[in-house]
């Protein structure tokens, strides 16, 4: 069963947080270019790939599996903007607005991966 990936608004929300994580990285030392801006970037990129990939998955567990992935990427992200911060590499207005985003996105992740989750009512 293939779902449109297109009409998740965890998709939407992971999705246009990437181009910001690309944007506040860009101005991490160039010894980082490798390390901790490469890590960011990847983690930030996964999540809407891993959300696209769980919707071509023929099974709701599958599915899940690759939500789960997301999810994890998306807490991946948050933890290392944090640490980019304590750094020095990312000034702390940078580090609350992506943080924000990112409490967002995992919520409404949470919230869908619960929603599958939950005992179904009978009909």
């Amino acid at each position: 069963m293939a779902r449109d990936h297109g009409k998740l608004r965890v998709f939407h929300l992971s999705d246009d947080v990437v181009p910001e994580v690309y944007r506040c990285t860009k101005d991490f030392p160039t010894e980082e270019r490798y390390g901790l801006q490469a890590q960011i970037r990847r983690a930030a990129v996964s999540v809407p790939t891993n959300i696209v990939e769980g919707c071509a998955r023929r099974t709701e567990r599958d599915y899940l599996h690759f939500l789960d992935v997301a999810l994890g990427s998306a807490a991946e992200v948050r933890s290392l903007l944090g640490l980019a911060c304590r750094l020095g590499m990312l000034p702390q207005s940078n580090h609350n607005a992506r943080v924000d985003r990112y409490g967002e996105l995992i919520r409404a992740l949470e919230a869908l991966i619960a929603s599958f989750r939950s005992p179904k009512p009978d009909a």
